[in-house]
């Protein structure tokens, strides 16, 4: 064992939590509690980066914290899975800070120490998350996740976001508690340990265990996860867009859905294992079950004016990318799914940016009072531009390697109805994000079925408080292209998944 990996990876686990603890502290000092997050956030990428040409060298990184049975244990491990969820989770995050604090000041939101402390909690939480070593760990910090994200969803206290912020908490608890805890139980009972297996083939479940419970154990693991937002259990994420933008971010693109999808994928290699998946035939019907999300959550996102909600249904529709690459079981379209959490994550973050940006400015929400807003606003239009095509999965940016994977994936599955699927997805991207672009850029200021919020002109992008947000929109839309471009770092860790 190495031990100075063991202590990165114990620092990366801490940074947030003792972020939170500086922001606490210096709440009546807003430049110092933000410098306190800034430095949380960077601390916590330099340790998770730190660990990557380890893990590319095919060292073994793992961390006991304490044991509480035989076989029952809080443990942190580092392998390539996890540090493509980690480094792009505690990258995006130092971006967020800054963007945040733009937008709350702009907006003169309330609370503000309170939001800062809850979005390093959160963090806190997906870092567990992605450097758990077994189901146990993995299922404390899920849930330490949706603790603390909670006052986030609810931040504006109002009835609105109380609805939102219960309607939050009861699925995504509720689904966990009834579904992933009596699994996790059972399993532990079957096999004495939940620790992951080392590699994504074997599993860890008894070769004689009968198929029936094998798929029982399964879909409880697939549905309890509820943050992964396959329908019909994703209700909570269209209801979680009353939050504050950046909380929006937080929950599509950080933290919250990918854990959500992390974790069932997770489970899906390390505990079941792709060899026992196969015999039990549950990967072509999991890719055809998380294609229906694909699909209508599509079709749902093109009849929404309200631009977070068509952005709250692109990320259930694109969830399901990542565990649809996973469910059909070849190295192509496991690479292309995993590649699409580090993929999505920047262009989403990107796409959350531009909308808050846009509200902070013009006060305006809906995408039918956006007519002209690309030629006073071209920074953040552009921004939103380059990240619609990562989403649609043009080439040449960091979408299109994720879709092309997958694609190549379900072709040597040999499945032409996953085919079909991903080709209609990609339309219906298009179709739902080009008229926000084309409208913006080309629709006419004040035309007649394009109401407008106030008729003072957008604030400007050059405005300290706008650059605050347009500055981190423009890097993250940035690196949605070289994504496609250089897409080797995510790469190369997906190749160590495969021995």
């Amino acid at each position: 064992m190495d031990h100075p990996a063991d202590l990165r990876l114990l620092g990366a686990l801490l940074a947030p939590l003792l972020g939170a603890g500086l922001v606490m502290a210096t709440g009546r000092r807003p430049n110092l509690r933000e410098a306190c997050s800034l430095a949380a956030a960077l601390t916590l990428f330099a340790l998770t980066a730190s660990l990557v040409p380890d893990v590319l060298a095919g060292r073994a990184l793992r961390c006991p914290v304490f044991e509480l049975l035989p076989g029952l244990r809080v443990a942190l491990r580092a392998d390539a899975m996890s540090l493509l969820f980690a480094v792009a989770a505690s990258f995006l995050w130092g971006l967020t800070v800054f963007y945040s604090a733009g937008y709350m000041r702009g907006l003169r939101e309330h609370a503000q120490t309170r939001f800062n402390v809850c979005f390093a909690l959160a963090l806190f939480g997906a870092v567990g998350c992605a450097f758990a070593d077994n189901l146990l760990t993995l299922y404390l910090f899920y849930e330490v996740v949706s603790v603390s994200t909670y006052p986030l969803v609810a931040h504006h206290q109002d009835a609105e976001g109380y609805e939102g912020g219960r309607k939050y908490l009861t699925y995504l608890t509720a689904t966990a508690k009834g579904l992933v805890l009596p699994a996790m139980i059972l399993i532990y009972v079957l096999t004495g340990s939940l620790d992951f297996a080392d590699n994504l083939r074997s599993g860890i479940l008894p070769a004689d265990l009968s198929q029936g419970l094998v798929v029982g154990l399964y879909v409880a693991c697939l549905l309890g996860f509820a943050k992964n937002g396959v329908m019909p259990l994703h209700h909570w994420l269209p209801g979680a867009m009353v939050a504050p933008t950046p909380v929006s971010a937080l929950l599509h693109a950080v933290a919250v859905v990918k854990v959500g999808v992390f974790s069932t994928a997770r489970v899906m290699l390390y505990v079941f294992g792709v060899d026992r998946m196969a015999a039990a035939n549950l990967g072509l019907p999991t890719a055809y079950f998380v294609s229906f999300t694909i699909l209508a959550a599509s079709v749902i996102a093109l009849s929404q004016d309200n631009l977070k909600l068509r952005l709250a249904y692109s990320t259930v529709s694109q969830l399901s990318y990542i565990l649809l690459g996973v469910a059909l079981l070849t190295p192509a379209a496991i690479q292309g799914g995993l590649l699409h959490i580090a993929n999505h994550a920047f262009a989403k973050i990107t796409l959350f940016f531009c909308a808050g940006a846009i509200y902070v400015a013009t006060h305006k929400k809906n995408i039918s009072e956006m007519s002209g807003l690309g030629r006073a606003m071209p920074f953040t239009f552009g921004a939103f531009a380059l990240a619609s095509l990562s989403m649609i999965g043009a080439p040449p940016v960091g979408g299109f390697v994720s879709k092309w994977y997958l694609l190549h994936g379900a072709l040597d599955a040999g499945t032409g109805l996953i085919l079909g699927v991903l080709l209609a997805s990609t339309l219906l991207n298009a179709a739902y994000f080009a008229p926000v672009v084309y409208q913006a850029f080309f629709g006419r200021a004040g035309a007649a079925g394009a109401p407008r919020a106030h008729a003072s002109e957008p604030l400007a992008e050059s405005h300290p408080v706008m650059l605050a947000m347009v500055v981190p929109l423009c890097v993250t839309a940035v690196i949605s292209v070289l994504l496609g471009f250089y897409p080797d770092l995510f790469l190369n860790l997906t190749r160590r998944l495969f021995p």
